[in-house]
This record gives structure tokens, sequence and C-alpha cells, in this order.
């Protein structure tokens, strides 16, 4: 028998049906990744983990990443018991995705269509990228706020902290980069994207000065305190470019790869 955690599979259809998920190779389903980056944030500003979640029975933990990175849709009776732990309404997580404003989020006054009938617009409209770019731009909201509540660099629980929110600043990143090659590229696609690098930025920067900072954050900051490309690192530490992008992205790298990168971060 299914699990209440069960997710449904992705199909083609629009935002809006019950299992209007997006598959493989198709244009990311904007309703989808601003409800699950919602909930993410909600869920740190609760401070509840996704280990708390899984142990209660609620959802488990591979569902729930899914979730908040956008990638599938939950059923109706796990967003309810989801609801009811975030201390939303009912109805709340099938309401973002339709485009409502999540809890504390200001409301505009101009007459706006709704997210479905967008993305209904004509393969010619910039409608499907600016959709993107609200969500994008509702899900670094959650980010900025749960960086805000971040300790402070030298406090031993910042590090453990930090990594999920950069782990969502990557994902946010990439759907934004893709978003530029499927549709057609706007302003509030743009400063989107340039949010999400910046906030990026600045975490990994700061994350690289607390004590026992990962290779990742230190190889980030001593790169960039160096103005070296990606590129430009790897033939430095001589290393392929690929590791050094894995690196960065806090991805196992060998051991002797990741001993060439700490000898150039020393010289660097």
């Amino acid at each position: 028998m299914p699990s209440a955690e069960s997710i449904t599979k992705k199909s083609s259809n629009p935002v809006g049906r019950a299992n209007g998920h997006k598959s493989d190779g198709e244009e990311p389903d904007p309703g989808m990744a601003r409800a699950g980056a919602a909930a993410a944030a909600r869920r740190r500003e609760l401070g509840i983990s996704q280990r708390s979640l899984a142990a209660d029975g609620i959802i488990n933990a591979g569902a729930l990443i899914a979730f908040e990175k956008g990638r599938s849709w939950p059923r109706q009776r796990t967003q309810a018991k989801l609801e009811q732990l975030l201390q939303w309404p009912a109805g709340t997580i099938a309401g973002i995705r339709r485009g409502q404003p999540t809890a504390g989020e200001p409301t505009t006054n101009a007459a706006a269509p709704d997210a479905a009938n967008r993305l209904a617009a004509p393969p010619n409209s910039d409608a499907p990228a600016s959709l993107i770019a609200q969500a994008i731009v509702a899900a670094v909201d959650g980010c900025g706020l749960a960086i805000a509540a971040l300790p402070p660099a030298d406090d031993p629980e910042f590090t453990e902290r930090a990594t999920p929110i950069l782990s969502d600043l990557r994902q946010l990143e990439a759907i934004a980069v893709r978003a530029t090659r499927i549709s057609q590229i706007t302003p509030e696609l743009i400063k989107a994207l340039g949010t999400v690098r910046r906030h990026y930025d600045e975490l990994m920067t700061l994350g690289a000065t607390a004590p026992g900072a990962p290779l990742a954050q230190r190889l980030y900051a001593a790169r960039r305190r160096a103005n070296l490309s990606p590129r430009e690192t790897a033939e430095a530490a001589g290393v392929a470019e690929e590791m050094i992008v894995r690196a960065e992205a806090d991805e196992a790298v060998p051991g002797n790869i990741a001993d060439a990168i700490e000898a150039l971060i020393g010289h660097i």
C-alpha cells in the first residue's frame, strides 16, 4: 500500500492540474518550484528538520527534497499534513503553485492573469520566463530569510545550517540559467539570476571564514580572491576543470584531486 508521502509521477499537464508535473527535457514548472521553495523556507523558519518529517511519517526525506526542489508534487493528503505542520491554512501549497502570494508576501494592486493563463500564452510571449523569474524571486526571498537567521560564521552550527541554503541557491541558479536558454530572456529573469548569484557569492565567501570550512567554500573564496576562472584554477592545480566545478559544488572528488586543490589554496 502506498505510504502517505508518495509522490505522483510527472507528466506534461499544465500548472493547476492535480498531476501537473513536467517530464525530463520540458520547461520547468514555475508553480511547482515556487511552492516547493516556499515550503522549504517556511520549514527552515520554524526550525523543522527533514529528518523529523520522515520520523513522524509525514513524508520521507527523498520525497521532501524532490518537492522542495520543484521536481515532484505531493499527494493531497501529504499536502494537508505539511500545511498543518507548517502552520499554514488548508490549501496554501496548491494556492502558491497557482500563483497566490506566500504568507507575508505583498500583493500588487495591478490586475494580472493567473499563472495557468500566463503559461498558456502564445509561444512568442515572455510570460513563461516571467513566471519562472517570479518563482525564483520568491524562492530567493526564502533563502534570504534563512541566511538572515544564520548564526555568526564562527558558530559551530554555521556550516551545517548554511550548506542546505547553498544547495538551494545552486539549484535556483541552474533553473534560471536553463530558463534563459529555453525562454525569451526578460529583465526580470536576468535580475532574478543576478540576485541568486549575489546571495551565493556572499554566503560562499562568508562560509570560507568559518572554522573547519568545507573545501567547496574555501576553494570558491580563494579563486574569487585571485580573480581566477574555474578553468584557470584547474590549470594552476593541475586538475581537470570538471574537478574544480565539482569541488565548488560540494561534490565528492578523488583524494589526490582534493590534495592538489588544497595545495593550490595554500598558495593563493
